[in-house]
Parts: C-alpha cells; structure tokens; sequence
C-alpha cells in the first residue's frame, strides 16, 4: 500500500520513505553516468568539474518530486521549504566535508557531497509537506 488514492482531485500521493528510496535510487544513477563519463574523459585530460556532477545527478534525481507536484494542488509551501532544507542541508555538509578533508576544498567536492546529500532530504520535506496540504 505504498500510493494512496486521493478523493478529492484524482491524484495519488505517495509516502515521503517511497519518494526518498527512489530520489536515492535515481540520484546513484546520475552519479554513475557522471563517474562513467569522468572515467572515459579522463584518457583524454579532460576532469569535468564538481558542479556539472550536481547537474547530472539532480536531472535525473528531482523527477520523483515533480511528478508529485504535478499530481497535486501546488504549495508554495512545500516548494520553499524543500529549497530551504536543500541550501541548509548542502551548506552544513559542505562545511564540515571541507573541515574533515581541507586538501579537497579547493576541488568543490564538499559541495558535491553537500548536494548529493540533500537532495533526498529536499524531496523528503517536499513530500511530507505536500502530501500534508493535501490531507488538510
């Protein structure tokens, strides 16, 4: 019973675990196409850099939370504070990646690993909070 039917407009909502799992699950996919594409670059002395890794896994990794979206009522809402926890979440743990590993902080991989780190909690809140305005 992991979808349930909404009475109301017709959409089925699912549990924030569900669109976690499957954020997490589309999120080591785009990391695995962006080590891919770094391991057949490399050869030729072309490194992609840090944030085009964060483009790559957040193409395929936000798409649980915009089919929600589409299915319900929009909450302006659910959107800022999914934003929010997302830019919070990146910052602290950026900060402390480039606190435990200083030699890596000029190569942007802190934010990297802040990033990858906070989508599944974004989609988390967007969830949860939306799914939320749709009981109410």
């Amino acid at each position: 019973m992991a979808d349930e039917k909404d009475s109301r407009n017709g959409s089925i909502r699912q549990r924030p675990w569900d669109l976690v799992l499957e954020t997490v699950l589309l999120e080591l996919v785009g990391l695995a196409f962006f080590g891919i594409g770094t391991l057949l670059a490399w050869p030729f002395g072309w490194l992609p850099d840090p944030s085009l890794g964060m483009l790559s896994t957040s193409m395929l990794a936000v798409w649980p939370a915009v089919e929600l979206y589409r299915a319900g009522p929009p909450r302006r809402l659910a959107v800022v504070a999914a934003l929010l926890a997302l830019a919070t979440v990146t910052l602290f743990v950026a900060a402390v990646a480039n606190w435990a590993l200083p030699a890596l902080a000029d190569s942007d991989v802190g934010i990297l690993v802040g990033y990858v780190v906070a989508v599944p909690i974004g989609a988390a809140v967007f969830a949860w909070l939306l799914n939320r305005a749709n009981v109410a």
